[in-house]
């Protein structure tokens, strides 16, 4: 299944009842064994999966779309373990994406703003309480990228500019490296000592 598909509501928005009556009906059906029903589910919310979840953690299409596929493969490998609530089962699959994101940054160690220890604390507050994880999504995210934005600005331009091209803008590779007047390979050089400055600055800051 690809990142793409039909319009998801906002980040943070929780479903009208309507929408969750007929979701809790495809669950039902999808826990009895339709994978018609969970095939439906997965489409629906696998864009949003995509977009907030897995792509902002994993710093690449490639790797957020791999991880996709993975985390699309557990649910339907665990769905019989999915207990209906009434939020949903948004919050359920986004910790399962949550924990294929986690395993995949530490099998590959990518260069990513988000460590390990972050998706921990995300996926901990996921099963705390599902309702708040899903409506602090937004915010969560968008602090974070503020975070960089701020940051960014105190490092050398060139790094400057490889990091708001790539994780902010979240441009290609070839695109950013174009940007640069450099080559792909170059550009990735350029990108993980880019990564390693904003570490490096960013612990510098208070908590």
């Amino acid at each position: 299944m690809s990142a793409d598909g039909p319009p998801r509501p906002p980040l943070g928005a929780l479903p009208d009842s309507a929408e969750l009556a007929a979701e809790q009906a495809l669950c039902e059906r999808a826990r009895g064994g339709d994978r018609a029903a969970l095939g439906q589910l997965l489409q629906s919310h696998g864009p949003r999966l995509f977009r907030a979840v897995l792509l902002p953690r994993l710093g690449s299409r490639a790797a957020a779309e791999e991880a996709l596929s993975v985390t699309y493969l557990k649910v339907v490998e665990r769905f019989d373990q999915f207990s209906w609530q009434a939020v949903g089962v948004y919050p359920w699959l986004r910790v399962v994406a949550l924990r294929v994101a986690l395993d995949q940054l530490r099998r590959r160690k990518r260069e990513t703003v988000f460590q390990p220890e972050d998706l921990e604390r995300e996926i901990d507050q996921g099963e705390r309480d599902a309702r708040d994880a899903v409506a602090s999504e937004s915010d969560g995210l968008a602090l974070a990228k503020q975070r960089v934005v701020d940051v960014v600005g105190r490092l050398h331009p060139r790094y400057g500019r490889a990091l708001t091209l790539r994780i902010i803008e979240e441009r290609p590779r070839e695109e950013c490296a174009a940007a640069l007047e450099v080559s792909t390979a170059t550009f990735d050089v350029v990108l993980h000592r880019a990564v390693a400055a904003l570490k490096k600055e960013l612990a510098r800051e208070p908590s």
